[in-house]
């Protein structure tokens, strides 16, 4: 166009030709930028980058993308709700494993029909690769209404983007599953959040006699969803009893299956995503309030971890332990299954009887609520009394259930993959010999009278039994009584003695100066004269160290239990907002990598808080101070890191309230006499809703060094905030320095000194001396680069704690994804003073260690 103007335009002057020149140019570009959206795609009618394709709802969109840090080009299919590139929720891409590098890509029908990926030099990236007629000249490629990208022939869909899913499911009436997914996966995930290539996770099915999905991890299983009962998956009861699943599931029988997903109200955008970290995550998108939420996800519980607790053991995230064994066995090796490495299982602890003529029969002992193993035998139309009666005659069948939708399901090889539900889930009949069954049910059936005994020996059995259950519920009811009186005089005449201006002792000891009473009524309480005692009437010998919130010392109680007594300081930066925040969550929480609340005591203007008592202190005091005649060596190191990164998991996924700590660091994590790790100071801690991400505060708390950039720039903070604390955390561990006192080699911090040698392909000089073997170098190292991905600049990058626990129990460094550079590397990190000067009040004031006193 602009050579036929320049053609044509002989009679112009200089001048004029070039400005009619400019604005010609203007119009080309804005015709090639701005009218880019096209109804589809023929022989005729290419699609070019950054021209996109728009469903005829407006709904789905299809074109080219660059992800979130990448400049890579690729084409896929995306929802039409957002402007930003960086927040596109792309559902589907074409040429994943084969990125465009330039703006030079078309998409096309080529000359065989097919819908093609070209670049600028007709290199092809993508095609879609299947037999058409002769004539394809009536060939058309259209973007429908459900998002599906189809190819059609004289009308006749020959080819749809729903056939070849990538992470994501949308809904869709009908999909054939096969049934390996290590061959045929339903989704495969991202390999990063920046890079869409095939990642080491796939979603499909496995060889089963039941239908049931799997997530496999370099095709080995990684988490299940145990068998479909026609409405829901038993493995996953807690997402079913609040959500409408809209599934439906046919077994063709044929070793294929066909899946159907159905959204009833179409103004809400729903989609099933296969994230890079193993996660199946149900997203919603809403329409109206254009805002994006989850609604469901799996591997919230690390008891969801295939076969978790090996084979023959059971795992339930509300116990701690999470694993133990099933009733009836007991750990195959105890003194693996003491450190928390629980995947050699368990063995049986008597064998079973089957077949030996003279033996009493085996029998069956009842689990209720369980997620069923791995492995089930199907016999469909047999019912529950058919279902015991052949395990029964069958010597190797270990355990069967009945589900009505399923029918009978029978275990002859192992037992595997078992979880602990405290509702739904199946009941699993376990078979044992009968003379465990007499231990497991503690002499029941001689309570009711054996087979050979007197009727009359069984009736005064279950006479005294009669009693003895009446005379404790009469003892019960009385106590419970007693207790509701006691609270209602407490009530009723503290009331009054407010009225009249005196002092109530009974109400003045449980509620204190301005502290709500239902928020510790439940919590072990102190007077303070107990404490006085205890302590020496606070002495200055049994003082153990001071911190923001006051000081803390030693004590023992009347009873010789040793503990540690935090005193709020009446010049402390804190008050009863951090008081009641600890108080209310830690008591909450029990876990054996979190430090005990045993009590408070709140009395006029004294708050104090009742620890169990460390004996060695805090972590940074063994890092830290070189002076220290404790040695910590790299196993015991080792120990620490995996108990702070458990104590993390259940604070972010296992307990009942989701905490999130923001002030993780080494004086935080306390040491008991075997040198495990307890998490301690939650006064700082947020309690999160289990569907809530991520929160915003105004009031930046933490201390610099472990605070991460989103939360000391923006008050924004999440899991992902722990992590990063976690990640600065492990690199101290492995080096002995602390970040935010570090200077060496003209590095401003330690995490520019280790990115610096990471760079260079030189950790070693990072690892502090005293704990360097060339046996655990691998494992080392692996921790250098844990740390370096937990401490990457932006959340989506970094690990969640479930997948760091799993990553701290691998053998390799290679398989790890390649870190990016840590925030805070070109800047020096702020001290206490020079926070103060800016006038921001950023840095907590809260010293929850046990140690001496050590400035932020």
């Amino acid at each position: 166009m602009i050579t036929w103007v320049i053609k044509h335009s002989g009679s112009l002057s200089l001048f004029s030709k070039f400005a009619v020149l400019i604005l010609v140019s203007i119009s080309w570009f804005c015709l090639e930028f701005f009218s880019v959206t096209l109804a589809n795609i023929t022989n005729t009618r290419f699609l070019r980058d950054p021209e996109t394709l728009v469903s005829s709802n407006g709904i789905f969109k299809v074109g080219f993308f660059s992800p979130n840090k990448s400049t890579n080009r690729y084409v896929g299919i995306w929802y039409n709700v957002s402007m930003d590139s960086d927040a596109l929720e792309v559902v589907w891409v074409a040429n994943r494993n084969s990125p465009l590098n330039d703006t030079s890509g078309w998409l096309m029908i080529s000359d065989d029909g097919n819908l093609q990926l070209l670049n600028q030099e007709n290199k092809s990236f993508w095609s879609t690769n299947v037999s058409l007629p002769t004539n394809n000249n009536s060939v058309v490629a259209l973007l429908q209404d459900t998002g599906n990208l189809v190819l059609l022939s004289n009308n006749v869909i020959i080819w749809g983007s729903f056939e070849h899913l990538t992470d994501s499911f949308l809904p869709w009436p009908a999909l054939t599953i096969h049934k390996d997914v290590r061959e045929n996966p339903l989704l495969q995930s991202w390999k990063n959040a920046s890079d869409p290539s095939s990642g080491q996770f796939k979603l499909g099915r496995l060889p089963r006699n039941l239908p049931d999905f799997f997530t496999v991890k370099d095709d080995k299983p990684y988490w299940r969803t145990g068998p479909w009962n026609g409405y829901q998956f038993l493995g996953i009861p807690s997402y079913f009893s609040v959500v409408s699943t809209g599934f439906s599931i046919i077994d063709k029988h044929d070793g294929t299956l066909q899946l159907g997903y159905s959204v009833e109200n179409p103004s809400i955008l729903e989609r099933f995503v296969l994230s890079y970290d193993g996660h199946l995550v149900q997203k919603r998108w809403l329409l109206r309030s254009r805002k994006s939420e989850v609604v469901w996800r799996s591997m919230e519980s690390e008891c969801e971890v295939y076969e978790k607790c090996g084979q023959f053991g059971s795992c339930d995230p509300n116990n701690s332990p999470i694993c133990s064994c099933l009733k009836g066995f007991e750990p195959r090796n105890k003194d693996q299954w003491s450190k928390g490495i629980w995947s050699s299982g368990c063995v049986r602890k008597i064998s079973l009887k089957c077949g030996n003529t003279g033996e009493r029969e085996d029998g069956f002992l009842v689990l209720k609520h369980v997620k069923v193993p791995d492995f089930p035998y199907w016999l469909p139309s047999q019912g529950q009394d058919d279902c015991e009666k052949m395990c029964l005659e069958n010597c190797v069948c270990l355990a069967h259930a009945f589900y009505a939708g399923i029918g009978c399901m029978m275990w002859n090889v192992s037992l595997i993959d078992i979880q602990q539900f405290s509702a739904n889930g199946a009941d699993l009949f376990i078979r044992l010999a009968h003379s465990e069954l007499e231990i497991q049910t503690k002499g029941k059936s001689d309570a009711q009278g054996s087979e050979e005994g007197s009727h009359h020996q069984g009736e005064n059995g279950r006479r005294k039994l009669i009693i003895t259950v009446i005379v404790i519920s009469c003892i019960t009811v009385l106590v419970v009584f007693l207790y509701y009186l006691w609270r209602w005089l407490n009530r009723r005449y503290a009331k009054i003695a407010r009225k009249r201006d005196i002092k109530w002792p009974i109400a003045n000891y449980r509620a204190g100066a301005n502290v709500r009473q239902a928020e510790i009524e439940d919590l072990p309480l102190f007077t303070f004269e107990e404490l006085v005692a205890a302590t020496n009437n606070f002495s200055g010998t049994n003082k153990l160290g001071q911190g923001g919130f006051g000081p803390v010392y030693k004590g023992k109680l009347q009873d010789g239990q040793e503990v540690a007594v935090k005193r709020l300081s009446k010049a402390s930066g804190q008050g009863q907002q951090e008081f009641m925040n600890e108080v209310v969550v830690i008591s909450k929480l029990q876990h054996i990598n979190l430090v005990r609340l045993l009590g408070c005591c709140v009395e006029e203007d004294e708050k104090l808080l009742v620890y169990e008592y460390m004996p060695n202190k805090s972590l940074d005091a063994f890092l830290f101070d070189h002076n220290s005649e404790i040695h910590l060596d790299w196993k015991k190191r080792f120990h620490i890191i995996k108990g702070i990164s458990r104590g993390l998991l259940y604070l972010h996924r296992d307990s009942r309230l989701k905490i999130i700590h923001r002030d993780l660091k080494a004086s935080n994590i306390l040491l008991d006499d075997d040198l495990n790790p307890k998490i301690s100071d939650f006064g700082m801690a947020r309690i999160f809703g289990r569907k809530q991400n991520q929160a915003n505060t105004l009031r930046v708390v933490g201390t610099y060094g472990y605070m991460s950039p989103e939360y000391a720039m923006e008050g924004l903070f999440s899991e992902k905030s722990d992590v990063f604390s976690f990640g600065v955390l492990l690199l101290e561990i492995v080096s002995s320095k602390k970040n935010s006192k570090f200077l060496e080699d003209e590095s401003l911090s330690l995490l520019t000194y280790v990115w610096k040698l990471w760079n260079a392909n030189d950790v070693l000089p990072l690892i502090d001396p005293k704990i360097f073997d060339p046996r655990f170098e691998v494992e080392i190292l692996r921790c250098i680069k844990l740390g370096l991905l937990c401490v990457q600049e932006f959340p989506e990058d970094r690990p969640s704690i479930s997948a760091l626990v799993s990553m701290l129990d691998s053998n390799e460094v290679t398989e790890l994804p390649s870190p990016k550079q840590p925030c805070f590397t070109l800047r020096k990190l702020c001290s206490v003073d020079e926070g103060s000067q800016s006038g921001q009040q950023q840095v907590s004031l809260n010293y929850a260690s046990l140690t001496v006193i050590s400035g932020r």
